[in-house]
This record gives C-alpha cells, structure tokens and sequence, in this order.
C-alpha cells in the first residue's frame, strides 16, 4: 500500500493540508495519508523527514510565506532544508508554499493557493503510484500552478 504523508502550517491562512488530502484520496483512493502540522514553514523540513522515515513513500508540505523580507528569508532556508532532505531519503517532497504578496486580492490568493495545492498533490500522486516517467508526457507543456498555464513554445 502506498503511503503519503502531507504537512501544512497552523501559519497558513486556508486550510491546504484538508485540500491535498481530499486529492490524493481521490486519486489514490487505497493509498495511506499521514497529516502532520506544525507551526510555521521552518518546521517543515523535520516533519517531512519523520513521515519519510515512518515509511512515506513521498510527502507534499504546504507553506503559507508573510510578506516581509525575514518571512522570505525563512522560506529559502526551508527551501535548503526540503532540498536536503530529499537528497538523504531519495523520496520526493513536493514542496507547495503560498507567498502573500503574490497578489493583492484574497479571494484570488485564496483560488491560487487551492489551484496550487490541487495540481501538486496529484503531482505527487503521479510520481509515487506510476514512477519517475509518470510526468514526462507533460514535460515543456508550460504547466503552472496558481495560474494559468504558460503553454509551450512551438
């Protein structure tokens, strides 16, 4: 049975992780899921790896970034501590973090953030049920989530 494990912040201002949950029981009704919160985005590199290490077979983490330069900088370093952690466990943590500075209006942040969450949670979906080729058909399509696709250049 595969297992995912996914881990959002009390800091985030809708509740991501009850979205990617309802994703991935979606596409992956048999599969486990393991929910995990912690406080703000500099405790997502620690939950991750303890999910990975209790036998998920990859994590989403669901970040909600401030606008000030210190919430930037605490996002890089929990970039760097994502990045790490996969290099160690060799498993995929499809790192989703919402910046509230992306734009102005919170109805469209909020529909960002849903869009956002929604097509990485089955992102990792993909890559956990059907391997490391289950993207490659969407490769140079311009893909993007939270907006709209940019499409590829022909």
């Amino acid at each position: 049975m595969r297992k995912y494990g996914v881990v959002d912040t009390t800091f985030s201002r809708i509740d991501m992780g009850s979205i990617a949950i309802k994703v991935i029981r979606a596409e992956d009704p048999d599969a486990e899921i393991i929910r995990y919160t912690v406080p703000g985005i500099k405790d997502m590199p620690v939950a991750a790896k303890r999910l990975l290490d209790e036998g998920c077979d990859g994590v989403i983490t669901l970040g909600w970034v401030g606008k000030s330069m210190l919430d930037k900088y605490s996002y890089l370093a929990t970039s760097i501590g994502l990045i790490i952690t996969q290099v160690l466990t060799s498993k995929h943590i499809i790192d989703v973090t919402v910046h509230e500075d992306e734009v102005n209006d919170e109805e469209k942040l909020k529909d960002l953030a849903i869009d956002r969450v929604t097509k990485h949670a089955k992102n990792l979906v993909m890559l956990v049920r059907d391997g490391r080729n289950a993207l490659t058909p969407y490769a140079g399509k311009g893909l993007r989530q939270g907006y709209e696709n940019a499409g590829p250049i022909d």
